[in-house]
């Protein structure tokens, strides 16, 4: 644990930079319209959750570029959006902080996608003959058809992101005998509302009658959704890579330095600039940890908590970079909410971390939370293995080449990002309001 992970750090030091690679619309799965539309209202209802009080859209919100704009989320029982979203009050107070930052869902729907979450805990494979390696197993239902819409039945069942807590409902109560058992009772509160229950008919060819309905198709309609909604790449670097169109001087060299010197193409690369592997970056550690049923700390060991393989422990899945300048903070944990400051870390990891201060993070004062909040770092032997856990050699960068960089990063805004193709509808079939 002490030591460098010295064959990835070798593969980092020595491999030459990959060349990027454009993306255009061939490149992504063909959902269905009629499904996506589904998908979009589904999204946004908070029927999926096990209190009717948050929907994914809460969390993954259009007006936030698909994120929340927190380090750490305000989940199950806060009140409100984004920055201004609070921890809520009396019985329905949140318990927990969201342990990890809200993924961004930009172009999940590519082709490319193999492995999601921060850990990879889901995995397409055949090992439980349901098409994924996930944390549901052999539970996870047939039928599901891509990567994404096995990722989108698990928010469902946790229970600080939408489940609720023990004793609250009856969805929590199902999760908390077996993963799988949730669903079932989120399916038919769904089929069972007319206006949905017909336009499942209208989208599935399968579905005859409402009464088919299951968390089959709720999960592919909201793959559905997320996959077409999410699908963009016409920023400026995509005009470069695919016509030759100039960028602005300091984003081209900045360009040159993430392809160089700055080694950031080592792990940024291929179509959407990430390898989808896992990495130790020595990212300061916070709030309460996913922890693993035995673990004594509130800490997050990363891959490892899928893997059970040490060798794994504190290591992130590299993040995709396409509109990575609107899904600030950063980081497994959301510790920067700054990218200049994440250059910066990405760069120098051992300094970055000496000086954090939480002042770096977005993340909300909640006041019966501030004890756990930051007691790992009272841990000096997790911290320890935390820290000496790192894949990457520092890179000497000056201001000036920071500044570039961040320029470069900007250019992979999409020019269309923030005009999506569906958008948040005005409402939902439950009645329920919508964030």
């Amino acid at each position: 644990m002490g030591q460098l992970h010295l064959g990835l750090l070798v593969s980092l030091s020595l491999a030459a930079p990959a060349v990027a690679q454009p993306i255009s619309a061939e490149d992504f799965i063909a959902f269905d319209a009629d499904q996506a539309r589904l998908g979009q209202l589904l999204f946004y209802d908070k029927i999926l959750s096990g209190n009717k009080n948050i929907s994914c859209g809460t969390c993954h919100h259009h007006d936030l570029g698909g994120t929340d704009g927190l380090s750490l989320g305000i989940g199950e029982g806060g009140v409100g959006l984004g920055p201004k979203r609070t921890p809520g009050d009396g019985a329905d107070r949140i318990r927990k902080r969201i342990p990890r930052n809200a993924p961004a869902l930009w172009n999940l729907g590519h082709t490319d996608v193999r492995v999601l979450f921060h850990d990879g805990r889901l995995e397409i494979s055949d090992i439980y003959g349901n098409g994924f390696d996930s944390p549901a197993e052999e539970w996870l239902p047939q039928g599901l058809k891509t990567i994404l819409a096995a990722q989108a039945l698990f928010p469902m069942t946790a229970q600080f992101e939408m489940a609720g807590n023990t004793g609250e409902n009856e969805v929590i109560g199902a999760v908390t005998d077996r993963i799988d058992l949730g669903w079932p009772i989120l399916a038919k509160r769904v089929r069972t509302i007319p206006e949905y229950g017909e336009m499942f008919v209208q989208a599935f060819d399968h579905i005859d009658r409402p009464e088919d309905v299951t968390i089959v198709e709720i999960g592919n309609a909201l793959a559905a959704f997320i996959g077409t909604e999410w699908a963009n790449y016409d920023s400026p670097y995509d005009a470069f890579l695919t016509d030759g169109t100039p960028l602005p001087e300091d984003a081209e060299r900045g360009r040159q330095l993430f392809f160089g010197e700055a080694r950031c193409s080592q792990c940024h690369n291929g179509p959407l600039l990430t390898d989808q592997d896992f990495h130790a970056m020595a990212l300061p550690p916070f709030g309460p940890g996913r922890t693993r049923q035995w673990d004594p700390i509130p800490r997050d060991v990363g891959r490892m908590g899928a893997t059970d393989d040490l060798e794994d422990a504190y290591r992130f899945r590299t993040p995709a970079l396409r509109n990575v300048a609107l899904t600030a903070p950063y980081g497994h944990n959301g510790a920067y909410a700054n990218l200049r400051d994440m250059v910066r870390h990405m760069a120098d990891p051992v300094s970055m971390r000496a000086d954090w201060t939480p002042t770096r993070a977005a993340l909300p004062e909640v006041p019966w939370l501030q004890q756990i909040d930051f007691v790992i770092q009272s841990d000096r032997l997790e911290m320890e293995r935390h820290a000496a856990t790192l894949d990457v050699r520092p890179v000497s960068l000056t201001e000036p080449q920071v500044d570039d960089l961040v320029a470069f990063l900007e250019s992979l805004t999409g020019v269309s990002a923030m005009e999506r193709p569906l958008g948040r509808p005005d409402r939902v079939p439950s009645g329920l309001p919508v964030d």
